[in-house]
């Protein structure tokens, strides 16, 4: 079937599938991965220490793949400039830059000239527009459902999709709550030409940084297994619920300041669990979707299976 879209035609990919950044994760091998079976795979700037292992990073991907690929930057993350990483993407000439977790402004401007296609994460019709006016070439907009951080609204991706779409000329991607054919063909249904998906891509094969213990964590658990932490400092994030979130909650209710905190959420803290396995002293970002988890496939296997989901639901509905 034809999976034609104006991200597909923009990202120069065979399905409109965008795997998200996923700090501490998303590497070489698992963008690659995504990139060769059909969507757009994405490196995590930011987790690395300096502009040196980006380049080599970049370089990695491209023994792995001919396909186009992106680079994540979270720009919300705290303490870390990413003026010399962002020169590294353009002086590789990086197909795709996406933006996520803060303001876009001094990055549009880095890349200015370039050939880069800009992806912003948002998670509010206004922060939508503000990226257009930049001059995002699409937006990636992220429903209450989602993992990692979220907006403050608390809008579910089914009502915040449409929202967007009515609000802006550029092509939108559904993210959150998405980890099969059904949740493509839904987010397709509200309007948006595409996919971003996080949590489903950590429970593959490729995705080789994770931990068994995350990976387990996600198998084993429900829709309901997850909590928002950070909300008291204004900056909600989904993560799956254990010790070391429930404690993180307490301090919120207590002492609800980022100096309270920051030893809890920090980088340092969310390593222990996703990438060293220990589930009581550190947290992991998950969204609800995990309850829709239940095996560890590999890349292919996964978009294989949601190509044919899809394609199942388009031909009864006669699409």
């Amino acid at each position: 079937m034809n999976w034609h879209t104006r991200v597909t035609e923009l990202l120069q990919v065979k399905y409109p599938i965008i795997q998200g950044g996923l700090a501490y994760l998303a590497y070489a091998d698992l963008a690659a991965a995504v990139s060769n079976a059909g969507g757009l795979g994405q490196i995590t700037a930011m987790s690395l220490r300096d502009p040196d292992l980006l380049r080599a990073e970049i370089h990695k991907v491209r023994t792995l793949t001919d396909k186009p690929f992106g680079v994540n930057f979270a720009i919300g993350m705290h303490g870390q400039g990413y003026e010399d990483m962002v020169r590294v993407a353009v002086e590789e000439e990086v197909p795709v830059v996406t933006m996520t977790g803060g303001n876009p402004a001094p990055i549009f401007e880095l890349l200015a000239g370039t050939n880069s296609k800009k992806l912003v994460l948002v998670a509010a019709r206004r922060q939508a527009q503000k990226a257009e006016q930049l001059g995002a070439d699409a937006v990636m907009v992220v429903g209450q459902e989602g993992g990692g951080h979220l907006g403050r609204d608390d809008v579910g991706t089914m009502v915040l999709v449409p929202q967007v779409i009515d609000s802006v000329k550029i092509p939108v991607i559904a993210s959150g709550g998405i980890g099969d054919g059904r949740g493509w063909m839904a987010a397709h249904a509200l309007g948006a030409e595409g996919i971003e998906m996080g949590t489903r891509f950590i429970a593959t094969k490729e995705c080789v940084d994770a931990s068994e213990a995350y990976k387990e964590a996600l198998l084993a658990s429900t829709e309901a297994d997850t909590t928002i932490i950070k909300r008291s400092i204004g900056a909600p994030a989904r993560a799956l619920r254990n010790e070391f979130t429930a404690q993180i909650l307490e301090i919120e209710q207590k002492t609800p300041t980022y100096e309270a905190l920051k030893d809890y959420i920090s980088g340092s803290a969310n390593k222990r669990f996703i990438c060293d396995g220990d589930k009581n002293q550190g947290f992991g970002w998950a969204g609800q979707v995990t309850g829709m988890i239940h095996d560890i496939p590999t890349v292919e296997e996964l978009i294989n299976r949601m190509v044919a989901e899809a394609e199942g639901i388009r031909v009864k509905w006669g699409q």
